[in-house]
């Protein structure tokens, strides 16, 4: 290979650290390792808290934390702090993946968008129709938000696993209904799950929101300030009664979509610094250098969107620290097999085992019957079911509704139990169904 010419990053010197860090590098971009460490996490949380050590694991996540400004003190536990503030990171990201689907994905043209956005509404409304209607004048009732959720993290594990079995065009769909899905999880928690508001700190919050878009327009750049203005942001909605993780959708919906330059820019960019890099005069100052730098490492990242540039620098944390970190502190439920069959486990497993595929597949037939839009090529009626089923794995945005939904600590465990065993119901029924045929098979005859 004495020809081959070597790349950037061949031009750093090997270091010791790197033969611990490339492996893991390498593993963090396999597109299943995300629902693979949150799997994993998972497992564990629900080992220990059914295990001899239970009460020490369990205790660890009710740790007060905090802090105290003159009259002021914000202090809560280890638990709250991962559920209200280190997931507005991933609420973040949500609605930085939202905005780019609305903008540059298949939801910015009407035609593409109609089977994704119907299928995503048949799979939140039929679930939570069928846990209300098991529910209904019950003490449970509230919880009619938990079934209507979908894990991406784990669809998308399910699909690597998968390989060439899935569809590409199934992988789209499942995407965007995962993106419309959230959306909807947003709406469920901003107006389905808000008991109180305190006007003077939801204006706080707004003054905030205010301020993000004045320095937007004025050609503010600096990531710091709208990170302090974030924060200010997040504890305006925090104090105010809305969920505080609604701050970091906002926020990202906010996120500009465009470069600052020009991408044909980048070309330019490249040979300077490759002129730059071969050294100039001898007698240059080094100061000066530095300061050429300095320059040319603003403007490269002045060439991808805040959007993509936030996607690429927040992702790898959310999935391998913050989402695990999640169902580290709330997925440990200590339980016993009769709280399988309690009503709130009972309501959450058929909305997510059967109201998820029922309301995906009825609403995308529906939409196709009426001639408003076709099923992608190389996708049958077999795949929507089961990719309907995968959509069923509601874990993450669950338990996190779940939460919210249920003070009742009986409750809560129940509809925990159930997010767990829908969404291995559901993952398994709908890998099933995935790995049985090839993308290239035959329409189905009852469509036909």
């Amino acid at each position: 290979m004495a020809g081959k010419k070597p790349s950037e990053f061949d031009l750093f010197p090997r270091e010791p650290i790197h033969r611990l860090i490339q492996p893991i590098y390498q593993f963090m971009h396999v597109e299943a390792s995300g629902g693979i460490v949150l799997l994993i996490c998972s497992l564990l949380a629900l080992g220990l808290a059914n295990s001899p050590w239970s009460e020490g694991f369990l205790a660890i996540w009710q740790t007060p934390v905090g802090f105290r400004v003159g009259n002021f003190e914000l202090e809560h536990s280890l638990k709250y702090w991962i559920n209200d503030g280190l997931m507005a990171i991933f609420f973040f990201v949500i609605g930085l993946e939202v905005k780019r689907e609305l903008v540059l994905g298949e939801l910015r043209e009407v035609r593409r968008a109609i089977l994704p956005v119907a299928a995503a509404l048949g799979g939140m409304l039929l679930p939570a129709g069928i846990y209300l209607a098991l529910q209904a004048g019950k003490e449970g009732a509230h919880g009619w938000g938990v079934p209507m959720a979908t894990d991406i993290a784990f669809v998308v594990g399910c699909m690597a696993l998968l390989g060439r079995r899935v569809p590409a065009a199934l992988r789209v769909i499942l995407l965007s209904v995962a993106i419309v899905d959230d959306i909807g999880a947003i709406l469920v928690i901003a107006f389905g799950y808000t008991e109180s508001l305190r006007l003077g700190w939801l204006l706080v919050g707004v003054i905030g929101i205010a301020l993000v878009l004045l320095m937007q327009r004025a050609g503010v750049r600096s990531i710091g300030m709208y990170t302090m203005l974030g924060l200010l942001i997040w504890l305006g909605f925090h104090e105010s009664g809305i969920h505080a993780t609604i701050a970091g959708v906002i926020l990202g919906l906010l996120t500009p979509a465009r470069p600052y330059l020009e991408r044909s820019i980048g070309g330019q960019l490249l040979q300077k610094a490759t002129d730059l890099f071969r050294g100039g005069p001898a007698e240059e100052d080094e100061s000066k250098r530095a300061k050429k730098i300095g320059k040319f490492q603003r403007a490269t990242r002045e060439t991808v969107s805040p959007l993509e540039y936030l996607i690429y620098i927040l992702h790898p944390w959310v999935a391998f620290l913050i989402m695990p970190v999640f169902a580290l502190a709330n997925a440990g439920v200590p339980f016993n097999p009769a709280d399988v069959m309690s009503p709130v486990a009972i309501a959450v497993i058929l909305g997510l085992v059967f109201g998820k595929p029922l309301g995906i597949v009825l609403a995308s037939c529906a939409a196709v019957m009426t001639g408003l839009v076709q099923l992608p090529e190389g996708v049958r009626w077999r795949h929507m079911i089961g990719g309907g089923l995968l959509a069923g794995i509601g874990f993450t945005m669950a338990l996190f509704i779940a939460g919210l939904a249920f003070e009742s600590e009986a409750e809560l465990r129940s509809a925990k139990v159930g997010i767990l065993f829908g969404s291995m119901i559901s993952a398994t029924i709908g890998m099933s169904i995935l790995a049985t045929g090839k993308s290239g098979e035959a329409p189905d005859a009852f469509m036909d």
